[in-house]
């Protein structure tokens, strides 16, 4: 194997950097808030200077070999190693996560859903950022296990105390639903510990690294590998969320604080699907070939599914939530190809995504915190009271269903073409039904999308809003009552203010930049997919 072991500081440093802030905090007063935010905001910055110093020593001309490669022993006693390594397909991932973080701790910084309690609310998600990081960097199954769970618990207190009316079983919900995944995906990472152990030629240790799996994961008989593959097709298929494994979804997003929605959306989902491509396919690769077909087929009626469950809203953020499950669809349906066209694509895809959903949570959150509603019969007008918020909401939403020139476009197009031809051994027909049925996904999300962003920011503003229409107005000023005296509305319609300004605008900026020169991402990504499936010609 492979592997670059220069400087293998870089990411233990960029992955545990934020549970130093958290200690650090866990010291400061509940009552001196500020200096939590400016201690958490401080350790997200340092954490993603750390990122960019791994981006600048990256060779990406060996981005197919894992980089900055550590292996230590960890826990013996079950032939567990910290093995950690990045390579093309994590890297994107791993920096995305970074990026999302300090944005989201910006916005936090007025946006502090109630309770309060700030010093609470961002030490979980500095946790919540070493469980992301640590996903995406490691090497060995039972560390992936780890980071994987760790995120669960941040992220159920951050639904169950920050959220909306429903937020108990919202939390409940999307905790039995992962644990449940998980407990059938550990099962299935000891299975296959244990069978490949069996198969391995004399002098080779066991042990739970990827790598090593990888390399011996052929070796297993047929029904071994599509039983233990299907245990890990649950555990990850709950999380990215795959059609009939999502209903857990839209309840977390939609009584999720703007903050939970927008690191469940960017990063969270991105956990399952990236399992498939590390983990469950290229360890695995007869299996994978058995549940292609299936797993194709779920992503398609996932992408119907999502799209006709968006017509049917009347909830800004559940249609948003009901859009993941559709594009995430398309990521599922590009890994089922098992060719590197569909690999890339659902790399990309998942970045995009990230991108363009969590923009799209970013502007629900304060269209919340403005009208203190979501429900689209009662919004309208935004571009008349709030045109820079308008405008956004309508960038945002071409670039989701999916505008060639935006991020979105280069997630989905090649998904749906990497189904035309499958890899060997998979059923051409099958997946070309399955290309024209994600194609006709393509004019639903359309649809749900035009329609969302008609309904809330055309037309006349509704009377109960109508007492202001100054979109030019800065945040917090004091304003004139209008024709509703008593209307305690008013004065919340303000439009973007400096801290949106300053978290929304990398997130704008790089779904112009994928979406104008995609070869970015895909030059760093590709060489890495040809390893993974070099089980499959990749």
């Amino acid at each position: 194997m492979d592997v670059l072991r220069d400087q293998n500081w870089v990411l233990s440093v960029g992955t545990f950097l934020p549970l130093v802030g958290v200690l650090v905090m866990l010291f400061i007063p509940k009552a001196e808030e500020e200096l939590s935010k400016l201690v958490a905001l401080v350790t997200a910055v340092a954490t993603l200077g750390v990122g960019v110093y791994t981006l600048t020593q990256f060779d990406f001309d060996q981005a197919d070999k894992l980089q900055f490669f550590a292996d230590a022993e960890w826990i013996k006693v079950i032939s567990s190693n910290y093995t950690i390594g990045l390579d093309g397909m994590s890297l994107p991932l791993y920096f995305l996560s970074m990026v999302v973080t300090v944005l989201v701790m910006i916005y936090s910084w007025n946006h502090i859903p109630s309770p309060g309690n700030p010093k609470a609310f961002l030490i979980l998600m500095l946790i919540l950022q070493t469980g992301m990081a640590g996903t995406f960097i490691a090497q060995d199954l039972i560390l992936f296990f780890v980071f994987f769970e760790v995120v669960l618990l941040p992220m159920y207190f951050m639904i169950g105390v920050w959220g909306g009316e429903q937020r108990q079983y919202a939390s409940l919900k999307f905790f039995l639903y992962t644990m449940f995944g998980s407990a059938l995906m550990l099962v299935a990472f000891i299975a296959l510990f244990f069978k490949v152990r069996g198969a391995l030629p004399e002098g080779v240790e066991a042990s739970f690294s990827i790598p090593q799996l990888a390399e011996y994961g052929g070796l297993l008989g047929r029904s071994a590998q599509i039983w233990i593959f299907g245990g890990m097709f649950v555990g990850f298929a709950v999380k990215v969320p795959m059609f009939p494994f999502h209903t857990w979804l839209p309840d977390a997003h939609t009584q999720a604080p703007t903050q939970g929605s927008v690191i469940l959306a960017a990063i969270l989902l991105k956990l399952g699907t990236y399992g498939f491509v590390r983990i469950a396919i290229p360890i695995l690769p007869e299996a994978a070939k058995e549940w292609a077909p299936w797993i194709g087929l779920l992503s398609v009626i996932g992408i119907i599914y999502g799209a006709l469950g968006c017509l049917a809203q009347t909830d800004m953020k559940r249609l948003i939530a009901f859009s993941s499950v559709a594009h995430m669809g398309f990521v599922m349906l590009g890994i089922s190809t098992l060719t590197p066209m569909g690999f890339n694509a659902a790399i990309f895809g998942m970045v995009a995504h990230g991108l363009i959903t969590g923009m799209l949570f970013f502007i629900a959150g304060s269209v919340k915190e403005r009208y203190h509603t979501l429900d689209i019969a009662r919004l309208g007008g935004m571009l008349k009271q709030m045109p820079k918020l308008g405008w956004i909401l309508g960038f945002c939403a071409m670039a989701s269903l999916g505008l060639p020139g935006l991020a979105g476009f280069w997630g989905e197009f090649p998904a749906i073409l990497s189904a035309y031809s499958p890899a060997v051994g998979l059923p051409e027909e099958t997946f070309r039904t399955f290309m024209v049925i994600a194609a006709l996904g393509t004019v639903f999300a359309a649809a749900y999308l035009l329609w969302l962003f008609q309904r809330t920011a055309f037309g006349e503003p509704k009377p109960e809003f109508a007492g202001n229409d100054h979109g030019h107005a800065d945040h917090g000023a004091g304003h004139g009552q209008g024709a509703h005296g008593d209307d305690a509305h008013d004065d919340d319609l303000h439009d973007v203010n400096i801290f949106e300004w300053i978290a929304w605008t990398p997130f704008l900026i790089a779904i112009v930049v994928f979406g104008v020169y995609p070869q970015l991402m895909f030059k760093v990504i590709d060489p890495a997919v040809q390893v993974a499936l070099k089980a499959f010609g990749g």
